[in-house]
């Protein structure tokens, strides 16, 4: 007689499942896993699909009409292949591929915008922290930054007498005023604790500064980046139209002036798509460096 110890029995139960097919329950927990993946992007990316795909279902059926003056997004995809397959080609002069105008384009706003960015937050804690700069500096601060960003262009182009750094200038006045706001708003909301925690530890003004009035007003500081970025690609790819030269802009009037509607569109989805990331880049670096 063969005595049934528990770890038999624990054997004797495993080989049961094993011959019964106990694979089946990993199986089925693999395909749930699958299934809630799918049910999870479902959720995330359906709607905006479904209202890109009814976007360009009413755009097809509008544009297709006769007397339609803009082309279906069919036509467009047809007249802009060579483009969109070839977007690196540079035949040299302007006439370059997609890419390059939007790299050029690209390096202006990195470099204005990092000058707006460092002036900005510079300029917004002088104003935060300090009562009588804030008196003397926010009204001028307030017409300037009314200006249309193009407004600037003339004023450029007198003081710079060329068209890339007048562009740069361009974004850079433009990119700056709602950094300066948003920077100053975030020191002047540093709760009284945190600054009486500061006299109590007697921190130097370059510790105050980096242990806690810059994490305080992260938030506010990227608020302004943000809105920053998005200004400064408004604002390069209208300076372009005027400036000339490699850039998305120009690339858009010079289609206009030879009546290429469908390199347009096309240009103007490229636009819309490179906003958009910049504004992710700043979202993220700014969750980063919060630490969210």
């Amino acid at each position: 007689m063969v005595k049934v110890t528990p770890m038999t029995a624990k054997l004797d139960s495993l080989d049961k499942a094993t011959l019964m097919g106990s694979s089946a329950p990993g199986l089925g927990g693999a395909a749930g896993w699958v299934r809630r993946v799918i049910a999870r992007g479902g959720r995330r990316f359906g709607p905006p699909l479904l209202a890109l795909a009814v976007a360009l279902g009413v755009w097809q059926f509008v544009c297709m009409q006769a007397g339609a003056a803009l082309p279906p997004p069919s036509k467009v995809v047809t007249d802009t292949w060579e483009l969109i397959a070839h977007p690196l080609f540079d035949h040299g002069g302007t006439d370059k591929g997609l890419f390059w105008h939007l790299a050029a384009s690209l390096q202006r706003v990195a470099i204005g915008f990092s000058l707006a960015a460092v002036a900005g937050i510079g300029l917004g804690v002088l104003i935060g922290q300090s009562d009588l700069a804030m008196r003397a500096l926010d009204p001028l601060f307030q017409v300037l930054r009314t200006v249309p960003p193009l407004a600037w262009l003339p004023i450029s182009l007198a003081a710079f007498r060329h068209a890339d750094p007048s562009a740069i200038f361009v974004i850079f006045i433009t990119a700056i005023w709602p950094i300066i706001l948003n920077t100053a708003v975030g020191i002047q909301n540093i709760p009284p604790d945190y600054r009486n925690v500061a006299r109590v530890l007697r921190l130097s003004p370059a510790e105050y500064f980096l242990k806690i009035m810059l994490p305080a007003s992260v938030p506010y500081i990227f608020t302004g980046l943000k809105i920053g970025i998005g200004l400064s690609w408004l604002a390069i790819v209208a300076a372009e139209m005027l400036i000339g030269g490699v850039g998305i802009g120009f690339f858009i009037w010079d289609a206009w002036n030879s009546s290429l509607m469908s390199e347009i569109i096309l240009a103007l989805i490229y636009v819309g798509i490179v906003g958009t990331l910049l504004d992710r880049l700043i979202t993220l670096i700014g969750r980063k460096v919060s630490g969210i």
